[in-house]
């Protein structure tokens, strides 16, 4: 079969990925495999082709942890029934579930499909039966856009977060995967939205998607322009994905009792915070990642009733695949990356 592998390891990420031939996986006891129709790009795409300490797979890599496609072939233990049947898959399996209840520890311990296994970047992808869901006739398309960066973001706001109709929630660096889905569920649950952006057309963009205020980020402090657009008052939730670059303002724009919600640092993860303002005010700072699937059922049926839909920036041929790394690399899109494995 046909991959887009990433060769070595090392930044940029870009030059290094070829399409590559590959033997076709073979579904494992209690595996589906997926004929590939469509795969969504991640940031973590880029992490993982730079080399995450502590994942040892071999070079040449294949990523992916958004994948949509025909079922064609189970595994031992898993119903045929699955054979011809579009699905997504939730990348995020559960180490614990497969524990004894004794044995298992209070965090969940995720096997990431695309990152620690292979991905859905190629031809065809395996994956735990029970991480899929049935799509029926939707567009793969739109799904393989939708998976991971909906549902971490479902996650971030509702579990963590505990979002609720009126809260007022900061998305900096508008644009990406996972704040663009922040807004569109902060638009479903009733919330309102401030968005910020280096980019002016970012923030009109943003704007025509139902953000109530957007904020030029100069490389300055904008937590007055926050608090200004909530009359002093701040924000209830915070969904950041950003880090170091934008972690003080985001902690200063919170109001009494505000909820800090991170799921990545794309600047980085060493970052000047504000520890009087965090007891005085009360803060809470949460960590969030991927979601389980009763959260991952959840969010897929907001899509497939219309309720929710992903932002599409592109999408590629698997011969482009090179120029869609490059575009994550440089942050220049506004909304999700997606090759069709159809062309």
């Amino acid at each position: 079969m046909k991959a887009a592998a990433v060769m070595t390891g090392g930044a940029p990420v870009a030059p290094n990925v070829e399409i590559i031939e590959l033997p076709t996986p073979v579904p494992q006891s209690g595996e589906v495999r997926v004929r590939t129709e469509a795969a969504g790009l991640n940031h973590l795409d880029v992490w993982v082709g730079m080399g995450i300490p502590g994942v040892k797979r071999p070079w040449p890599r294949v990523t992916g942890s958004d994948g949509v496609g025909i079922v064609d072939a189970v595994g031992d233990g898993v119903d045929e029934a699955w054979i011809g049947r579009r699905v997504i898959m939730n990348a995020a399996h559960d180490l614990n579930a497969e524990a004894e209840p004794g044995d298992r520890p209070s965090a969940e311990r995720f096997h990431l499909v695309g990152e620690q296994s292979p991905g859905a970047l190629a031809e065809a992808f395996v994956v735990r039966a029970s991480n899929v869901v049935d799509i029926g006739d939707a567009d793969p398309i739109e799904a393989a856009a939708f998976g991971l960066t909906h549902l971490t973001a479902w996650r971030m706001l509702t579990t963590r977060a505990g979002a609720r109709a009126g809260d007022w929630v900061l998305i900096p660096g508008i644009g990406g995967g996972v704040a663009l889905a922040a807004l569109g569920i902060c638009r479903h649950l009733g919330c309102r939205v401030i968005v910020t952006s280096r980019s002016a057309e970012k923030l009109e963009r943003a704007s025509r998607l139902g953000a109530a205020e957007g904020i030029l980020d100069e490389g300055e402090d904008w937590s007055r322009a926050v608090r200004a657009a909530t009359d002093g008052q701040g924000v209830d939730i915070c969904i950041d994905s950003i880090g170091r670059a934008v972690h003080l303002s985001c902690i200063k724009s919170l109001g009494r009792g505000g909820r800090f919600v991170t799921c990545g640092c794309t600047s980085g993860p060493s970052a000047e915070t504000d520890l009087a303002r965090i007891f005085w005010n009360q803060l809470s700072i949460l960590g969030s990642t991927m979601g389980d699937m009763s959260e991952f059922h959840a969010v897929v049926d907001l899509f497939l009733q219309g309720r929710l839909r992903p932002v599409v920036d592109q999408v590629v041929a698997p011969a482009g695949i090179r120029e869609a790394y490059a575009a994550l690399e440089a942050g220049s899109q506004f909304g999700k990356l997606v090759v069709d494995w159809r062309t």
